[in-house]
């Protein structure tokens, strides 16, 4: 056996295989000097820790940073998108080109507010809707002589024959057609046969044009102060306007309508300045302050309730009084109302002095005398209604709500953070998703259904109310036939007054009872039921109907 003598000096260091192992719970220790096994462990493990630790140090550090940079990139965005909409919210136009009181293309106004311009020229694709709104075109040039008219809007007097019996002598009984949308109204009413063989005054002008600079400088030309620059709602703008516009009423309608080229645009609407709403239409801003004199209660127009608890010392004026909210609605009422041409001169008058129902308005024409024209079959003075949207509107439970015709026929859509009227100005019904249901929490079929059973019932009503009058007209035609005189006849012929204008009153309405279900009903049962009481004043008569000429039967309207 050989013999190792002990080594001399510091041992060697030990490995880390061997550390490892001595370490193992367990193991003997003998032989080592507990002193150098401590002393020479230590500096062994210390350093692997250490690498160990600044790794892990690291790693922390830099996800650290790639976060806090990933966040502040993400706030960084964030706030300039936030920034962009607020700009976007706040900057609701593009200042492109200068619109004035003088600015009447819409193109021009369009270059500052595109979004409702493009809504604007839409009006020519409105949707059709059930029993209005027709889905036809302007008259175009055609080829091999093709008549050009056959592009009109559908003619009421097919789809409703009885028309041609209830207003027989008067235009309507020439040319009634289906409205349509605003992009057409100038054409329309200079194609309509009623004014090319039925002489028509310059009034007719007020809701068919964009007419407030051909007002104004016909009111310059009769010597109204001021000038076309001065705002249109002050003292001589004012002037201007009233004086051009008693001017125009008075024309025949061929030298009127030369004085302007568009429909109805920006500029008869809203301040080229600020932008906000205002009446532009005189014979609106007389009729709203007659109604303001009246006592008829008006809580949808909270701006003439209040009006009326002051002094009074001024007539009502919309342009200062009125909210927003409600000039949303009064900018429509300037058109969409009844009205008749007062006087010689043709005043354009809404018959608001009483109030807004239709009875109302009825007391105000038999008060002044007013009829339209007297019947050709009956020999009766009879109303035409024109077109009382506002007026059986504030009837409803929308006005009631302080729901305006804005808010249904353009309500607000969004591009970003730009909030805007949609101007493509049609029924709710093209867009029930904007129109109803910010309001109504009812799926978009079950708000048509509802929509769609009022209308229903309200022109099946409207039938039974034409075919009383119809009837009524052909009882008095033969009782006069018969020999009937003008004194037998007068309780009929009045009778017939009362229910021809309430039937026509809801036809000539745009909404087929929708704007008030209750009260076109309740108008229409009036109708039906003056209807027969005249039909009841012939039959009191006992005139021998065999003397009189046989009426040829009246087709039922096609649906």
């Amino acid at each position: 056996m050989r013999f190792v003598p002990p080594r001399r000096g510091p041992p060697p260091a030990p490995q880390a295989g061997l550390i490892a192992f001595i370490v193992i719970p367990g193991l003997p220790t003998a032989g080592l000097d507990k002193e150098i096994f401590v002393s020479q462990l230590q500096p062994e493990i210390k350093p692997v820790q250490s690498r160990r630790g600044g790794a892990s140090k690291a790693a922390i550090f830099w996800i650290a940073a790639i976060a806090f940079g990933a966040g502040t990139v993400t706030v960084m965005m964030l706030y300039g998108n936030i920034s962009k909409r607020k700009w976007e919210g706040e900057s609701t136009a593009l200042k492109i080109a200068d619109v004035t009181e003088q600015t009447i293309d819409p193109a021009e106004w369009g270059k500052n507010f595109p979004r409702q311009y493009d809504g604007y020229v839409r009006t020519v694709d409105n949707a059709s809707a059930r029993f209005k709104w027709s889905e036809g075109r302007p008259a175009e040039a055609t080829e091999n002589g093709a008549d050009p008219h056959a592009k009109k809007a559908e003619s009421k007097l097919v789809s409703d024959p009885r028309l041609e019996t209830i207003f027989n002598g008067y235009a309507f009984a020439i040319d009634y057609r289906e409205r349509r949308g605003h992009a057409f109204m100038l054409d329309d009413q200079r194609d309509t046969e009623r004014v090319k063989k039925r002489p028509q005054p310059g009034a007719c002008l007020n809701c068919h044009a964009s007419n407030v600079v051909a007002y104004r400088e016909a009111g310059l030309k009769q010597g109204a102060p001021g000038a076309l620059t001065d705002s249109l709602t002050s003292e001589s703008g004012q002037k201007q306007l009233f004086s051009g516009w008693e001017h125009i009423n008075a024309l025949p309608y061929a030298d009127a309508t030369k004085l302007v080229v568009h429909p109805v645009t920006c500029l008869d609407c809203h301040d080229p300045k600020t932008m906000a709403l205002r009446i532009t239409r005189p014979a609106f801003m007389e009729g709203i302050a007659n109604l303001a004199k009246s006592s008829e209660p008006v809580p949808h127009l909270p701006s003439i309730e209040q009006w009326r608890k002051g002094n009074r010392k001024e007539d009502y004026n919309a342009n200062t009084l009125a909210s927003r909210q409600e000039m949303r609605s009064m900018a429509c009422a300037q058109c969409h109302v009844e009205y008749y041409f007062k006087g010689d001169k043709k005043r354009l008058t809404f018959p608001w002095h009483n109030g807004m129902k239709m009875e109302e308005m009825e007391t105000y024409y038999d008060s002044v005398g007013w009829n339209d024209w007297t019947h050709k079959d009956s020999g009766a003075k009879v109303i035409k209604a024109q077109h009382p949207e506002f007026e059986l509107w504030s009837q409803g439970i929308h006005a009631r709500s302080g729901v305006s015709c804005a808010d249904c026929h353009m309500p607000y859509k969004r591009e970003g953070a730009m909030k805007y009227s949609d101007h493509q100005v049609q029924s709710p019904m093209a867009h029930v998703n904007q129109s109803c249901q910010t309001c109504h929490n009812y799926p978009e079929s079950e708000i048509q259904s509802r929509v769609d059973q009022i209308q229903k019932r309200t022109k099946d009503q409207l039938d039974r109310a034409e075919i009383a009058v119809v009837e009524l007209i052909n009882a008095i035609k033969a009782a006069k036939a018969a020999g009937a005189g003008d004194e037998l006849l007068a309780p009929a012929r009045a009778l017939q007054r009362k229910a021809q204008w309430r039937a026509d009153f809801i036809n000539a309405e745009n909404s087929m009872g929708f704007h008030a279900p209750s009260e076109s009903l309740r108008i229409l049962g009036e109708a039906i039921d003056y209807a027969r009481q005249g039909v009841t004043e012939i039959a009191k008569l006992r005139i021998n109907p065999a003397a009189a000429p046989a009426t040829p039967p009246v087709e039922p309207a096609k649906k």
